[in-house]
């Protein structure tokens, strides 16, 4: 299991680079069933925006993107660095390092999941979401369809 982001600069977090996803995807919460792609329970953990420090393009062919994050839970520079693949591997293996900023912590700082752990779009853990708690009642119109 990978340990998500860390705040401690530095420290070295697995990322895995998978597919784009389309945008409506940002605000799924639920439980994939096994057997199809991304299978497991599904927790929007944060949600902000990112801005590149330099040319991304340039960053990404030497394998070290820069770049800055304004998050609701991650702020500050960052740093994703790709590794070696191994022969015959075929997914993309980066490391998240937090860079030294206002937004940085020690590692004797309560870590970032521990203190924030619940979802920003319902606020739930990700053991209500599992267990289906919380879930948003589908919403119907009673208003008439409107005639062409």
């Amino acid at each position: 299991m990978t340990k998500g982001p860390s705040l401690v600069p530095g420290t070295k977090r697995l990322a895995v680079q998978v597919e784009d996803h389309p945008i409506d995807y940002n605000t799924f919460e639920g439980t994939i069933p096994k057997g199809e792609y991304g299978a497991g329970t599904v927790l929007v953990w944060d949600r902000g925006r990112w801005f590149p420090e330099g040319d991304p393009h340039q960053g990404l062919k030497k394998s070290d993107l820069a770049f800055r994050l304004e998050g609701e839970k991650l702020k500050g520079r960052w740093h994703l660095v790709r590794m070696r693949g191994k022969p015959n591997e075929t997914r993309k293996n980066w490391l998240l390092i937090k860079a030294h900023d206002e937004w940085a912590r020690s590692a004797k700082d309560t870590d970032i999941l521990e203190q924030s752990p619940r979802s920003v779009v319902s606020d739930r853990s990700i053991d209500e979401i599992a267990a289906g708690k919380g879930r948003k009642p589908a919403r119907y119109s009673n208003r008439a369809k409107a005639k062409p």
